[in-house]
């Protein structure tokens, strides 16, 4: 079955890579994740991920620190550390990758250029980023819709824990309605768990849908690169 979207940006969670372990890395489940990426490649898919920290370190909740900027400084360093456990089982699976990080770490990764990142795609090479925006006060989900804009993609694949976004929780409510179709404008108003409002934001103000769909199966990113009808898909009208 051929691709429906040539370039995306994939937004995994740091929490997806650890699995049932809860905290920090589960091979296994970077491995099938990876073995799905490879497949998008070569039917010709060019990929950019972003990935969260949370399975290290989320700034964001750090409540127990007085310094916020400190606090995301640290959850930015968790996702290079995922950023690069990814690209190692990556090219485990021998598939070409580039780890980008918008603080520079010349040492551990190339910095964070536009332009490069997107001749690295063309060449078939898989680009993680990592650091998020490179800034505290900023979500992953902000770095991905930033990213996903700079990269001129034609959407942004969002693998979360759960099948696609509900009215409520559906973790706590049984009787939670899945959304097929949301637009940005529901998702502000409403105050849908999808992404923060910067990010829902910027994705709208951009023409960039977002597909939410569960990690649970691997080969979802798959499907959702080949058009598949899975997940929720969030666009404007």
């Amino acid at each position: 079955m051929p691709i429906k979207y040539k370039r995306v940006l994939l937004k995994l969670s740091g929490e997806a890579l650890a699995g049932e372990k809860k905290f920090g890395i589960d091979y296994s489940v970077i491995s099938s994740i990876c073995e799905s990426i490879k497949k998008c490649v070569d039917l010709g898919a060019q990929i950019g991920i972003v990935v969260g920290g949370g399975n290290f370190f989320r700034g964001r909740s750090s409540s127990q620190m007085e310094d916020r900027t400190r606090a995301d400084h640290m959850g930015m360093l968790a996702t290079v550390m995922n950023a690069l456990a990814l690209a190692d089982a990556l090219e485990t699976h021998g598939v070409e990758v580039r780890v980008q990080t918008a603080i520079t770490m010349q040492q551990i990764a190339e910095p964070y250029i536009r332009n490069k990142a997107i001749r690295h795609m063309e060449k078939g090479r898989v680009v993680v980023f990592g650091c998020g925006t490179g800034n505290p006060f900023f979500s992953t989900d902000t770095a991905s819709s930033l990213r996903a804009a700079e990269i001129d993609a034609d959407i942004m694949l969002k693998a979360t824990m759960v099948d696609g976004v509900y009215d409520c929780d559906p973790n706590k409510n049984a009787n939670a309605v899945k959304y097929e179709r949301v637009t940005f404008q529901e998702v502000l108003e409403k105050g849908l768990a999808v992404m923060d409002s910067t990010a829902a934001a910027m994705c709208r103000e951009n023409g960039i849908p977002v597909l939410v769909f569960s990690l649970a199966d691997p080969d979802n990113i798959l499907a959702a690169i080949q058009g598949e009808n899975i997940g929720t898909i969030v666009k404007e009208d």
